[in-house]
């Protein structure tokens, strides 16, 4: 008998953005008529596949009450961390009255608007009956180099070398666990790397590279363009 599980996403989106020099979080910049942060949560609901929605927000956003999905019957508001880790594991706290530990949560960057249902399947239909999950990934293309003061000191094997995205997916008890456990610690920048603390080892699971993370103004830009490719794919197949 297949086990009976429920799936859970968290959305970290208490992030201020500094590298985008705007007068506004990133994740609330316009793009495509809406914000960032619309298209990205409504590229979660589309899979139609989650019990709910975590989002976490800072205490001090005006931005999020004003957005009509801050209202959605199926997202839930939870309270902002100082780091990433803090702010899902917040998510996830605020999901415990309704999450089993053995239920799945994806966790999804709040700039990563050019997420599709595609691969929040692949990444569900491949590691659903893993032990521990894992996470979206692009092999590195590019020659990678070693610094110090500017210079090189050494050139590093790309063929080993993947570039994190999201979603990652994990169990919910077992993510709460593995992000309680280092609560404090700057080396834990995502989900996988506190898992890897426990001495786990995340597989995974190739993505898209048009799931972009919004950084710099430019990529405002690259998302659209991006977004107007995924729009003409679905008509294609649609018809």
């Amino acid at each position: 008998m297949t086990e009976s599980v429920n799936f859970w996403a968290v959305v970290p989106a208490a992030g201020v953005g500094k590298r985008m020099q705007a007068d506004r979080p990133k994740q609330y910049l316009p793009l495509a008529g809406k914000t960032v942060l619309e298209h990205t949560l409504n590229c979660l609901l589309q899979a139609d596949v989650f019990s709910a929605l975590a989002v976490a927000i800072s205490k001090e956003d005006p931005y999020w009450p004003e957005l009509d999905c801050s209202r959605h019957e199926h997202i839930i508001t939870a309270a902002g961390g100082q780091e990433r880790a803090d702010s899902v594991l917040s998510a996830l706290k605020s999901l415990s009255a309704q999450a089993a530990d053995n239920d799945w949560v994806l966790v999804h960057d709040a700039a990563r608007p050019c997420l599709t249902v595609a691969d929040i399947r692949q990444l569900i239909n491949t590691l659903q009956q893993d032990e521990v999950g894992g996470i979206l990934a692009l092999p590195s293309h590019d020659t990678l180099k070693n610094v110090a003061a500017d210079s090189i000191t050494q050139t590093i094997d790309r063929s080993v070398i993947w570039r994190a995205l999201t979603p990652q997916m994990f169990r919910y008890g077992m993510l709460k666990q593995a992000l309680q456990a280092a609560e404090g610690n700057p080396a834990i920048t995502d989900e996988a790397s506190a898992l890897e603390m426990q001495g786990l080892q995340p597989k995974i699971v190739e993505g898209r590279p048009d799931n972009i993370k919004i950084t710099r103004p430019e990529d405002l830009a690259l998302a659209q363009f991006y977004m107007k490719q995924q729009a003409q794919q679905r008509e294609q197949q649609n018809d």
